[in-house]
């Protein structure tokens, strides 16, 4: 289109343009439905804000959930040397029972005079728990090698010796302290 022809559009179109002028107040009518709009978009967004950040929460809950979920799925499957064969469970069970037994009796040979030895004994035995802890993991990632099966009743064993040691030297600190309360008042 050429300049000329602009122009005489222009030109014949001249008696058809709105050329009143608006009412007063008019701006300000306007302004309000504009105001009144973007209020309505605002109150949508929000509406629309709130449900996703209601649905976000569920969601985080969910996932929570199912980490939780899997959490403990994955600690139940920690195996322990019951798990190896019914053979192994039997050796769990009989040293858990012989450890047990020990433990009873070290509790009632507790006295003021050898709860040193007791404390640093049971100190021992819970080192030697949290070992036999690790291996119960080396023997899941291991497949049941039997190095890791031998580690554990020798675990086992180590507990069973520390504790016997212990009611044996009891033992000794008793005999002592009963042999020095009989000396004889002449030889004092």
């Amino acid at each position: 289109m050429s300049k000329d022809s602009l122009d005489n559009i222009f030109k014949s179109l001249e008696h058809d343009f709105d050329i009143e002028v608006p009412k007063a107040g008019h701006e300000m009518r306007f302004q309000d439905k504009l105001n009144n709009q973007n209020n309505k978009q605002t109150k949508v967004i929000r509406l629309n804000a709130t449900i996703w950040k209601s649905f976000l929460g569920i969601a985080a809950s969910v996932v929570l959930l199912i980490t939780l979920f899997i959490g403990i799925n994955k600690q139940e499957e920690v195996i322990d040397l019951a798990s190896v064969s019914p053979e192994m469970a039997k050796t769990q069970d009989f040293f858990t029972a012989s450890i047990d037994e020990e433990l009873k009796k070290l509790q009632k040979e507790s006295s003021p005079e050898v709860q040193i030895i007791i404390q640093d004994a049971l100190k021992r035995i819970k080192l030697l728990e949290n070992d036999y802890e690790s291996l119960k993991i080396d023997l899941k990632n291991s497949g049941e090698d039997n190095r890791v099966i031998y580690a554990m009743i020798s675990n086992f064993q180590n507990r069973i010796d520390i504790l016997q040691n212990t009611l044996e030297q009891i033992n000794i600190v008793k005999q002592l302290n009963n042999s020095s309360n009989e000396i004889p008042e002449s030889t004092i």
